[in-house]
């Protein structure tokens, strides 16, 4: 862990981030991108944690739920940052507007906090998240691997379709094939989806599957908890890459799938195992009588 000290000589936050990355770059440069991602995420989670603690002012993105504060742009310019220098040939795309095209095919999608609305609240149900991916994160080739890590719990969780996903180094169970109708959902809708008809028939079609519904604000919490079974299935519309791939990649790591789904004149993204999602997938696409 790189320690941020609330006495940094660094004259501004800038170059306190700056400072940080040199020092994480020096001791990572020999990682493998497994061991960096675990590192990012860890790193980026606790800058962010120690910020909120300091105070932090909150802007408004889109909407009074949808806010982002100086603590998601310093992680994200602490992850940019070092990626920039440890593998430089890398593509980024990051939440708060890191972006850099790949010369390798390769791309990192990073959100530096998932959940903001809960973190600038004082809530402890948010994380620090990043994918690597080959080809364009939109629609990408290969999902290589996903990264997150909860601070408040101290959880981080790794793995992707071909490395078993585990939760602080320890191997998280595989997925069973279990109906949705026995399993947590965990799901998300803002309400101006639920003022639309067609969206909020297509959301009412899937909760009503599965037994009982969990809708907490961090879509990669609530991804890497479907992988390691404290949540049985999950469900939202309009994901951003950001949000979708971390948690994707772990939950493929566990042995479970993700899909999207046309419905309601939107994308929905489903993740578990794979009956629940085939269950929960088909009620949302089934047109109503």
């Amino acid at each position: 862990m790189v320690r941020m000290n609330e006495q940094h000589p660094a004259a501004s936050l800038d170059d306190m981030i700056a400072a940080i990355t040199k020092t994480f770059v020096i001791a990572h440069e020999q990682d493998s991108d497994l061991h960096l991602a675990q590192t990012l995420v860890y790193n980026a989670g606790r800058l962010a944690w120690r910020l909120r603690e300091q105070g932090l002012p909150t802007e408004q993105k889109t909407s009074v739920s949808d806010v982002v504060t100086i603590a998601d742009r310093a992680a994200e310019d602490f992850i940019s940052g070092a990626l920039a220098q440890l593998r430089p040939e890398d593509g980024i795309l990051g939440e708060e507007g890191a972006e850099r095209p790949s010369s390798s095919t390769r791309y990192w999608v990073v959100d530096p906090v998932d959940g903001t609305y809960n973190f600038a609240s004082g809530s402890d149900y948010w994380c620090s998240a990043l994918a690597l991916v080959e080809g364009s994160p939109d629609n990408p080739e290969k999902i290589i691997l996903g990264a997150v890590h909860r601070p408040a719990m101290g959880y981080t969780w790794v793995g992707g379709p071909e490395i078993p996903t585990t939760r602080d180094g320890q191997e998280v169970a595989r997925l069973q094939e279990v109906d949705a109708s026995q399993l947590s959902l965990g799901t998300y809708i803002h309400p101006t989806s639920l003022a639309r008809p067609e969206r909020a028939e297509a959301w009412m079609r899937a909760v009503t599957e599965v037994a009982t519904l969990r809708m907490l604000g961090a879509g990669s919490v609530d991804l890497a908890s479907v992988a390691d079974g404290t949540l049985g299935v999950w469900v939202q519309h309009s994901v951003a890459d950001w949000d979708w791939l971390p948690g994707l990649a772990l939950v493929e790591g566990a042995g479970g799938v993700g899909v999207k789904v046309e419905a309601g004149g939107v994308t929905w993204c489903v993740a578990g195992n794979s009956r629940a999602v085939e269950h929960v997938a088909a009620a949302l696409a089934r047109m109503t009588a």
